[in-house]
């Protein structure tokens, strides 16, 4: 990559987002020449990777739905092969602000891997009942962890230095909080460290967001079942190169 390259790699994960993607796209380009947006059609039934395209992104498409965290373990590694030194996760829904890309960056100067997060006195961004209450729990066990205060683990809006982009090609599950939870602890464990930056979240654009008592109740379940099995699973082997 040539020193006029973009520095950075913005990963959009996208399932069906075709009415958000062109938009989340063009605004992440206004938002600074340094950035190259990647979108990562996660199989997806309608247009999101042709409206990314047209929005100026660069299109990898996976043939069938692999979940965010296959989606993002293919964003990763192409951001290894072509020498990115930093790449950031961007929801394509618009809840993730790209005028906050700049900060949340900014936490790689004193980490490897930098959280925006949404509970950290910014913004109005609140989660009720069962939910809020795996959040904290999350936040405290992970806090631990990591040696430092951590308020919004399961936020999908997160950075990574070239480190952790190889630990992230090396392990990046795609099971249920595998792109959040277990990516986390395991980089962890293999001695990466973490910080965290406020941000504020806004609507979704289009579509609607699964949320209801009963999907509450079973987050905060799966949630303690997936921490749990993060923590016992310990740091993944290295690869082996092949001789």
């Amino acid at each position: 990559m040539s020193e006029e390259s973009p520095k950075t790699l913005v990963i959009v994960p996208a399932w069906n987002e075709a009415e958000n993607v062109g938009n989340t796209v063009t605004e992440v380009l206004a938002a600074s020449r340094d950035y190259h947006v990647l979108v990562v059609d996660d199989g997806s039934r309608d247009d999101t990777g042709t409206r990314a395209r047209a929005a100026g992104a660069t299109v990898l498409t996976l043939p069938f739905n692999m979940g965010v965290g296959g989606a993002m373990r293919a964003g990763f590694t192409y951001a290894q092969r072509h020498g990115f030194r930093r790449a950031i996760q961007v929801d394509a829904d618009g809840q993730h602000n790209p005028r906050d890309i700049v900060a949340v960056l900014e936490g790689l100067d004193v980490a490897d891997i930098s959280i925006g997060a949404r509970f950290a006195d910014v913004g109005d961004y609140s989660a009720k009942g069962p939910r809020r209450w795996a959040m904290k729990l999350l936040a405290g066990v992970l806090s631990r962890v990591a040696k430092t205060p951590l308020t919004d683990v399961t936020s999908g809006f997160r950075a990574a230095n070239e480190v952790a982009i190889d630990q992230y090609v090396r392990y990046y599950p795609a099971e249920y909080l595998g792109d959040t939870v277990d990516s986390l602890v395991n980089a962890l464990h293999a001695g990466l460290t973490v910080t965290q930056v406020p941000v504020a979240m806004r609507p979704r654009a289009f579509g609607r967001p699964s949320q209801n008592p009963f999907g509450a109740t079973v987050y905060l379940t799966r949630s303690v079942f997936a921490l749990s099995l993060a923590l016992m699973r310990g740091p993944a082997k290295p690869v082996e190169a092949e001789s």
